[in-house]
């Protein structure tokens, strides 16, 4: 079974790891869940969602799903010996992409993705900041120097989205498209 992290920072866009979750759950790949304090507070004023009761429901319909103590360094994941095929940071807050192109692991989530460069495995960190500056700009090419893909939850509009949903599939599908996995989320172009 493929194993991948998720983790969520502070940034506005909490949907996105949700929807993200639900998908790579339902392709029965183990998820990792990792939040910050912030993460959570953002996640329950934008979408009205505890976390921690969140994932026990998923929980009781999943059990390829854990969510992971931000304090824990002892935990499997903050190990380059834990297998894990790909972290993916939605939303990632300019703070948390300021430690991690620093090499900075104050707590579990930017451990994990230390690892995962360390490792040479797959990360994948969206950004969420408008506008961006010099600084932000440059750790995200630190990073992308590094094989970090930077992908930004920026949604198209060819796909002729009608509901905020639609806008959403689109980012968490492009993802999906990122990691190699299968998925119908919005339309693709043809030839």
């Amino acid at each position: 079974m493929k194993k991948i992290v998720v983790g969520i920072t502070g940034a506005s866009g909490s949907i996105y790891s949700i929807r993200l979750i639900q998908e790579l759950l339902e392709k029965k790949i183990y998820v990792h869940v990792i939040c910050t304090e912030n993460g959570k507070k953002v996640m329950k004023y934008e979408t009205a969602l505890d976390l921690e009761e969140w994932v026990n429901e998923l929980k009781s319909k999943y059990n390829h799903i854990k969510l992971e103590d931000i304090n824990d360094m002892f935990s499997g994941v903050a190990s380059g010996s834990y297998k894990f095929d790909a972290m993916i940071i939605l939303p990632c807050s300019m703070g948390t992409l300021a430690e991690i192109s620093n090499g900075l692991s104050r707590n579990l989530l930017c451990r994990v993705a230390d690892v995962a460069l360390k490792e040479s495995r797959r990360l994948i960190i969206s950004p969420r900041e408008t506008p961006l500056n010099a600084i932000h700009l440059e750790n995200m090419l630190k990073l992308s120097k590094l094989g970090v893909t930077i992908l930004p939850p920026m949604p198209g509009f060819y796909h002729k989205p009608k509901t905020l949903e639609d806008l959403v599939d689109f980012v968490v599908g492009k993802i999906l498209d990122s990691l190699s996995i299968e998925n119908k989320l919005f339309e693709k172009w043809n030839d």
